[in-house]
């Protein structure tokens, strides 16, 4: 066999023993069951209270913005409020990576290298919608810096209200077209 078909033949493989990778783009906007499944926050959560080794971390993460005033938020394009919740995701995700490779091994680091895994598929999903609409989303600079913190607890009530806020309010616009 060549290579090509080698290799063909072990990503088939991997994609299907991958059991987290069954969210489509057009599921997560058109399906709310689809995103119900893909938030993971609170199964998080209870696997901290079971790892007390992570109450706090080895590195300062900044809190994604959460607030959302109401009137500027409607005066926004569907791509600009995608590119603010993708620039929240991105420094999310980079700061807990940080904090992931700064960690000692055990349960700590186990819950944020799902964490981050979690924060990434947000991302991954976002960007697909961006490619499928065509649209150019351009970083900004963040008008709504959040705080630091060590705290993952608050790390996570933050993230788990960027998922049920902004992003959900995004959603339900770009859901007009099912």
């Amino acid at each position: 066999m060549d290579l090509s078909r080698v290799l063909a033949m072990v990503l088939s493989m991997v994609a299907s023993q991958m059991s987290h990778v069954h969210t489509k783009p057009l599921d997560f906007v058109c399906n709310m069951d689809a995103r119900r499944v893909m938030n993971k926050v609170k199964d998080f959560e209870e696997k901290m209270v079971d790892c007390s080794t992570v109450a706090s971390l080895p590195s300062s993460i900044q809190l994604p913005c959460i607030r959302i005033h109401k009137a500027t938020w409607e005066k926004k394009s569907v791509h600009e409020r995608r590119a603010e919740i993708l620039l929240s995701l991105g420094t999310l995700a980079q700061d807990v990576h940080t904090a992931r490779t700064l960690s000692q091994p055990g349960c700590g680091l186990t819950l944020l290298e799902r964490l981050e895994h979690s924060i990434n598929n947000y991302l991954h999903i976002l960007k697909l919608l961006h490619n499928e609409q065509g649209e150019l989303v351009q970083p900004q600079a963040n008008s709504c810096l959040g705080q630091d913190s060590k705290d993952l607890g608050l790390v996570l009530k933050h993230f788990g209200r960027l998922l049920t806020g902004k992003l959900e309010w995004l959603i339900a616009e770009m859901a007009k077209g099912c």
